[in-house]
This record gives structure tokens, C-alpha cells and sequence, in this order.
């Protein structure tokens, strides 16, 4: 995909992989960026960074609660109302938990909300107009852990299988009427999801919002044991992704080879895994 006069909507753009997208973007020479984000001085923030380095792109914000279908659905009418039809969405919006299946019901809608049932409210809203003209790019931000999993976050990992799953149904669905599909899955990135305010450990980094305790402490050595990536290495290979309308990007090639091993001895990888969980939490105790 050439984003050249393109218009573009970016979620959770106010910080991370989100707002290097969009600064990258912009480099591109889209027509528009804008940054959707439950934060919006954040997304303001984003948007003004961008005119300021490239005074040629539109850039606008907007504080949305993407879990909130009707809010959703609003902001992207208003992007289409003043910009024209959307040529690019990229669902990047997500939370973490820390929690095990014990978690409440409420925590698992709040996180299945945004990391899933989001890019379900976005899907619904855009594919009239893209499929009416034959065109149109969603790019998911997913995880490795929605192609492995997330030790110490179970809701993390079911939500982003889901939207896995989602992207692949979209894409063999729709893509012979002209959806192209992406689907973003990072191991550790250094953004606040990973790194929280006030946490600049270099080896350190998060899948969960909350203090590091519990649950939160499992994610966290799971993640710290990663080789952590920039936000702009990321929006690196994105780029070169779109260029090449790449389903599957993985700016750590290694997950391709854990989801290899994970497919073809599903029975050794989940013994790999347990012994890795036992590791963590013989050192949580200590």
C-alpha cells in the first residue's frame, strides 16, 4: 500500500507504537493522519508533533473510547465526513490485565472490549464504504501472544487470539472484494502498556496496566526476558509491510519460529511452556 494522499486513522496514538506509527506515516505523504485516543491531549500531542515536521499532512485528534461502539463509529464518521473515505485503519488500541481466569467479569469486557471487540465495532462501521468501492487496508495490532501466549496474563492472551482470528476471518472473507488485511504482532516494545510512567528499567516492560505484583510481576518477567524493540523499529517494518501487503508482520522474526514449533509439536511447546511458567514463579517467590 502507497500511502501517498492517502487518509489514515491511527488508534492509540497518543504514545508508543501508536504515535511512531503516525510520525512515520507522515512521512509518507498521506492527505490526512488522525489520532484516535482515550487520552486526548496525547492524541493532540501526536497530531501537532506532525504538523510541525511535515506541514503538507492534515493531522487531527480526537478522544475516543474505541470500546465504545457508538463513540467509535462517530469519530470515524467525522473522519469520512471531513476527509473522505478512510484508506487505512489501524486498530493499535490495547490494555493488559495481569490477571488469571479468576479475574471479574468486568475486567475481562474491559480488556476484551479494546483489544477485541473493538477492531469488531471498527470492521463493522468501515466495510460498507470499502466494499462498495472495492478498497480499503485494516492493519490490527495484535501480539506473539495472540500467536503464543502471554504467561501470567490470561485475558491479554485470549483477547488477542481473538483478534488474530479476527483478522485472518476478515481477510478470507472480504479479501477478494479488495480488503487487504494486516495483522501487527510485536513481542516486547517499549511503550507505556510495557513500561510504565516512571519505569525506565531498561530490561524492564510490562503487558499489564498496575503495579507489578501478582500476576503483574509474572507478565513482567515474562517480558523482560524479551529483546525489547523501539516504537520506530516497529514502524520500520510496518511500513515495508504495507509496501509488500503483508498479512502477517512480525517485527521479531523469531515468533515466526515459535509459532512454527508451537504448530507442529503443540504437545512439547505447552511442556516448554509449563516449565518456563514453574521458572517464573519459583523466582515471583524469592
Amino acid at each position: 500500500m502507497n500511502l501517498k494522499d492517502k487518509v489514515v486513522v491511527v488508534t492509540g496514538a497518543g504514545s508508543g507504537i501508536g504515535a511512531a506509527l503516525c510520525r512515520r506515516f507522515a512521512a509518507e505523504a498521506p492527505a490526512s493522519i488522525v489520532a484516535l485516543d482515550l487520552d486526548g491531549e496525547r492524541a493532540t500531542a501526536t497530531a501537532d508533533a506532525i504538523i510541525a515536521t511535515h506541514p503538507g499532512v492534515h493531522a487531527h485528534s480526537a478522544a475516543v473510547d474505541v470500546s465504545d461502539e457508538s463513540a467509535l463509529r462517530d469519530a470515524l464518521a467525522a473522519v469520512a465526513d471531513r476527509d473522505g473515505v478512510i484508506d487505512l485503519y489501524v486498530g493499535n488500541a490495547g490494555i493488559g490485565s495481569g490477571a488469571g481466569v479468576d479475574a471479574p467479569d468486568e475486567l475481562w469486557d474491559a480488556v476484551m472490549g479494546v483489544n477485541l471487540m473493538a477492531h469488531v465495532y471498527a470492521a463493522r462501521a468501515l466495510l460498507p464504504a470499502w466494499l462498495e468501492r472495492g478498497e480499503g487496508h485494516m492493519l490490527i495490532t495484535a501480539s506473539a501472544a495472540g500467536l503464543l501466549t502471554n504467561l501470567g496474563d490470561a485475558l491479554y492472551s485470549v483477547s488477542k487470539h481473538g483478534a488474530v482470528a479476527l483478522a485472518e476471518w476478515l481477510s478470507v472473507t472480504y479479501g477478494s472484494r479488495g480488503l487487504h488485511m494486516s495483522c501487527l504482532c510485536p513481542q516486547g516494545v517499549r511503550t507505556p502498556l510495557l513500561f510504565p510512567e516512571g519505569d525506565t528499567k531498561s530490561d524492564a516492560s510490562s503487558d499489564a496496566e498496575g503495579s507489578p505484583d501478582g500476576g503483574d510481576a509474572l507478565a513482567l518477567s515474562v517480558v523482560r526476558a524479551q529483546r525489547i524493540l523501539e516504537p520506530e523499529e516497529v514502524a520500520e517494518v510496518v511500513i515495508e509491510a504495507l509496501g509488500d501487503e503483508r498479512f502477517l508482520i512480525l517485527p521479531h522474526p523469531e515468533v515466526r519460529d515459535y509459532e512454527i514449533a508451537r504448530a507442529t509439536d503443540r504437545g512439547r511447546w505447552l511442556g516448554a511452556m509449563q516449565r518456563m511458567q514453574a521458572q517464573l514463579e519459583a523466582i515471583s517467590a524469592h
